[in-house]
Order: structure tokens, then C-alpha cells, then sequence
């Protein structure tokens, strides 16, 4: 795989010492920029898409006429989260406690 690099990023000594304090044992600090780089653009694609998704139902709720209030909608996410935590905690071997 082809690599390229990225222009020089000029930051205080300080930011450099405190990015260095965290490294892992054998990380590199180009590596460390490399993940930081890769997770930041990840979170802001999701970011993207999430805003994506809301202004298309802004727009089926424009055209349609039918909206929800937002305690019907956080109740229905919460009942989701529940089914979920439970379908989760079935899959879950059970623990051994030991004496």
C-alpha cells in the first residue's frame, strides 16, 4: 500500500511533551497522529450522517405533517435501549464467583 504524508503540524513543546507522556510502549508519535487522524475523520463522518438522517425526516415531517413530541420519541429510544441491554445480558455467560 501506498503511504503519503500529511504537512508538518507546528504545535507548542508543550502539546508534543503531553502528546509523548501517553504513548503507548512502542508507539510512535506518527502513529499516534496517524489513529488520531483516522478516529477524529470517523466521529466526524458519523456526525455527518447522523445530521444527514435528521434533516431528512424534517423533511418527511414537513411533507407529511405527522410529528412526534420528543417524550414519545425519547420513550420509544429508551424501550430500545432496554430491549437491547436485556437481548445482551441473555448472551452473557454467567459468572462464577469464587470463594
Amino acid at each position: 500500500m501506498k503511504t503519503a504524508q500529511l504537512p508538518p503540524v507546528h504545535v507548542r513543546q508543550s502539546v508534543r511533551d503531553e502528546i509523548e507522556s501517553v504513548l503507548r510502549q512502542g508507539e510512535t508519535l506518527s502513529q499516534f497522529v496517524e489513529n488520531t487522524a483516522v478516529q477524529s475523520a470517523q466521529r466526524r463522518r458519523s456526525q455527518q450522517e447522523f445530521l444527514a438522517r435528521g434533516r431528512e425526516s424534517l423533511k418527511r415531517a414537513q411533507k407529511s405533517g405527522e410529528y412526534f413530541s420528543a417524550k414519545d420519541a425519547l420513550d420509544a429510544m429508551q424501550a430500545r435501549l432496554n430491549a437491547r441491554v436485556s437481548q445482551l445480558a441473555q448472551k452473557r455467560p454467567s459468572r462464577v464467583v469464587l470463594p
